[in-house]
Order: structure tokens, then C-alpha cells, then sequence
């Protein structure tokens, strides 16, 4: 529409201010005209004074000044108000007049010029040039009605401008309703897909067909996403469950071995209790791990500071089996916005890696809990041997351990299941290799808004 409305009033713009100098500049060429007949009489008959005069009523009326000069370009009468001969544009037109030419005015005027139309006729006398005729008119009268002029032009461009706009609108909003829908179904589906929820489709039956295609395409493509991670999820807690059972009846049975078996095999049988034991930890955790991602819990208010101390004091006795101390920071009064049991999930896991993983008696693991900001920060720090710094980015990948570890049991989804649970709290974890060596695990979690 911009292209169009300059297309159109340019042209326009520039026929207004052509009309409106040709016809000042035909009104001026006749008034030169008749002057010119008027100086050839008064070269004749020597009455230059009565031609001054005439001169003077026509720029009183017309607004602009005159002269005659003779054939040697000497001012034989003028205006009282006497044109300055000797400029530029004036010197060259009474120049031109009295080589015979005829005045042509140029066709386009700018309203930023300045300077004024010099008009210059011939006087004739028996064919002979004997003379001219210079008139000199201002142009600011011009300048000013072609300014309205262009003025009303962009004004009525500016108006239809919006008008079309304003008609736009509601085609505009028809073709891209899909869009938008698309777009907010797009940005919802991770969190969607992740909490189990099922996808609601967002086609309708309004918008342009190729739109509703593409929304019907997207709608089918993220069923079949929700439904192949839903049925991921459905397969590994049902497997998880089936074999928790079965493990955990041979686990049994195993144990009731003990000192019923020959010393030849005392070591087979002691790997194969530590094996059935690993994996009824590996199960549990998959389980937890399943009831997780599938769990559609919204995120509450927590006491932080109580289900710290709660765990706190459960791990203290698990700590001190191993001659490990544990020492615990914890500010009063915190309440973060978690999904339940989300706290207790996180410090248990976090917990377990620090004892797990701390090095030789006498060491210390060190829980923090404060707020910053808007967060709630939980740091857990141990003194073991860490890991490298190109492998902090996999801590959190499921069943992912670091070469140095394979020694330590466990199972790789200790931090898979904190960093689950901490995203679906809307808050994130971060893992740093502190000065002095170990490992710190630090969570934030949305503080409660005061």
C-alpha cells in the first residue's frame, strides 16, 4: 500500500506544482506581452515616464517588478522599485530577449527555490529588436500554495493509509490465528510432553487451508510424540515394577545362603548378593525416576528449611557409619515452590553421592541452604575426587558415570532424577569443581513470592 500510495502521489505531487507554475508562468508571459507592446510605443513616441508609471500600476496590482531597457540593455523605465539588471538570472534573460528569443519558462517548480520568475520579451520595431521587457516575480505566493497542495496529497495518502490498515486488521488476525496457536502449542508441548499431561490439539476450522493443514500436521505429530514418551514411561515403570518383585524375592533367597555355602564359592556367592542388591537399587531408582517424569503434580509452596533439617538428621547417622561429618548450613524461614516431596528427593540423592563418593575417614560433606533474590539456593559440596571439567555437562545424563567411579556402586541416575524433579519445580541445577577438590552440586528452586 506505501508502494501504491507513492506510485500515485509523486506523480501527483509533481503534476500539482507543474499546473500550479504554468499557470502563474502563463499569467506572468501575458503581462510581459502586453508590457512589451506598451515599450515599443514608448520608444517610439519617447514616453518612457508614462511607462514608468504603467509599470508601477502593474506592481501594485501584480505584485512584481519591471523594466524596459533599450538595445544596449541601458534601463530606459521601470518600477519604482527597480530591478537589479546586473543579477544573474535577470542579466541573462534580458540578454536572451534582446537576441530575439522568446521567454520559456521551466515546467517544474520546487518549493525549496528561492529564486523569483524573470520573465524577458523582445520589443519589436519594424521586425527589429529595439529593446525588452523584464519582468521579476517572487515566488513565495507559489511556494505556499504548492505546499498546501502537497500537503492535502500526503494527508489523503496518510488517510487511506490507515484506512487500509484498518481493514487489514481482521484479514490479517484470520490468517495468522493458526499461527499464533501453533506458536503457544509449540512453546507448552515440551513442558506438556515432559509432565505426562496429554496434548490438546490446537487445529480449527478457521484460517487459510494451507494454515489448518499445517496445524493439523503439527497436531498429529505431537500426539504421536506424547503417546511414544508416554508409552517410554508406561514400559519402564511396568518393567521396573515387574521385576522389582522377582529381584527382590532373589535377593532374599540369597541372602538366607549365608554360611550355608562352601568356602570354594564363598566369593561367587558374595559377588552375586552384591549383584542382586545393585540391581534392586538400579529398579528402585527407575522407578523413581519413571514416577517422576510421568507425575503431573504442580508446583506448591515448601517448607524448605523443615524438610532439610527432617533429612538432615536421618543422614547425620549414615554420615557418622562412615566416620564422615556432615555439617549443615540451613537459613531459617525458607519456603521455596517445589512439587511434593521434591526437597526430600533432591537431598537424598544429593546426599547419598556426597557420603558415596567422599574419600577416607575424618572428611566432611557440607549442606547449604539460603536465599538469593528470587531463589532458593541448596548447595551440597563434597571432598572426593571430583570429576574433570569437560565432564560436568554428562553428570546428568541417565545412567552416565564417570570412568573414575566404576569402582563406587550405583547406577548413573542419581543426578538424572535431581535434575528431573528440580526442572519440573521450575528451577535448575548446576554442578562446579570448588577450590580445594571434590564436587558441589548446587540447586536452585522458585523462592515463594513474599
Amino acid at each position: 500500500m506505501v508502494l501504491v500510495l507513492l506510485g500515485l502521489g509523486v506523480p501527483l505531487a509533481l503534476s500539482l506544482s507543474g499546473s500550479a507554475y504554468q499557470q502563474l508562468s502563463l499569467d506572468r508571459l501575458t503581462l510581459t506581452a502586453r508590457l512589451a507592446s506598451l515599450g515599443q510605443r514608448a520608444l517610439l513616441d519617447g514616453t518612457e515616464g508614462e511607462l514608468a508609471a504603467t509599470l508601477d500600476r502593474y506592481r501594485e496590482v501584480y505584485g512584481f517588478t519591471a523594466a524596459l531597457v533599450d538595445q544596449d540593455g541601458r534601463p530606459r523605465a521601470q518600477t519604482a522599485d527597480p530591478v537589479a539588471l546586473t543579477e544573474p538570472p535577470v542579466r541573462e534573460g534580458v540578454n536572451a530577449a534582446l537576441s530575439g528569443r522568446e521567454p520559456l519558462p521551466s515546467g517544474t517548480f520546487w518549493p525549496w527555490q528561492t529564486g523569483p520568475l524573470v520573465l524577458a520579451e523582445p520589443v519589436l520595431v519594424d521586425g527589429e529588436v529595439r529593446g525588452a521587457v523584464v519582468t521579476v516575480s517572487p515566488v513565495d505566493g507559489l511556494r505556499g500554495h504548492v505546499l498546501f497542495l502537497w500537503a492535502l496529497v500526503a494527508a489523503g495518502g496518510l488517510a487511506a493509509l490507515a484506512l487500509a490498515v484498518l481493514l487489514s486488521l481482521p484479514v490479517v488476525r484470520w490468517i495468522l490465528r493458526p499461527v499464533d496457536r501453533l506458536e503457544r502449542s509449540a512453546e507448552q508441548m515440551v513442558a506438556t510432553a515432559t509432565a505426562g499431561a496429554p496434548y490438546v490439539p490446537v487445529a480449527e476450522e478457521s484460517g487459510p487451508p494451507e494454515l489448518r493443514r499445517l496445524a493439523r500436521s503439527f497436531d498429529e505429530m505431537a500426539t504421536t510424540v506424547s503417546e511414544v514418551l508416554a508409552a517410554q514411561r508406561a514400559f519402564v515403570a511396568d518393567a521396573s515394577h515387574q521385576l522389582r518383585n522377582p529381584l527382590t524375592a532373589l535377593y532374599v533367597r540369597l541372602t538366607s545362603l549365608d554360611g550355608a555355602v562352601s568356602e570354594d564359592a564363598a566369593d561367587d556367592y558374595a559377588a552375586s548378593v552384591e549383584e542382586a542388591r545393585r540391581l534392586n537399587d538400579v529398579l528402585e531408582e527407575l522407578l523413581t525416576l519413571a514416577k517422576t517424569e510421568a507425575s503431573a503434580a504442580t508446583p506448591v509452596p515448601t517448607d524448605i528449611t523443615a524438610a532439610l533439617e527432617d533429612r538432615v538428621d536421618a543422614w547425620h547417622a549414615v554420615a557418622a557409619s562412615r566416620d564422615i561429618e556432615l555439617l549443615a548450613e540451613i537459613e531459617p524461614g525458607l519456603v521455596a515452590v517445589a512439587v511434593p516431596r521434591a526437597i526430600e528427593t533432591v537431598l537424598d540423592a544429593l546426599l547419598d553421592n556426597a557420603v558415596k563418593f567422599t574419600a577416607g575417614s575424618g572428611s566432611t560433606v557440607e549442606l547449604t541452604a539460603r536465599r538469593e533474590g528470587e531463589r532458593v539456593v541448596l548447595a551440597v559440596r563434597d571432598t572426593g575426587p571430583g570429576l574433570a571439567p569437560e565432564e560436568l555437562a554428562r553428570a546428568t545424563d541417565r545412567f552416565w558415570r564417570s570412568p573414575r567411579h566404576q569402582n563406587v556402586t550405583g547406577s548413573g541416575l542419581g543426578l538424572a532424577i535431581v535434575h528431573r524433579v528440580v526442572a519440573k519445580s521450575g528451577g535448575h541445577v548446576r554442578l562446579d569443581l570448588p577450590a580445594g577438590g571434590g564436587l558441589r552440586v548446587t540447586v536452585e528452586f522458585p523462592a515463594q513470592p513474599a
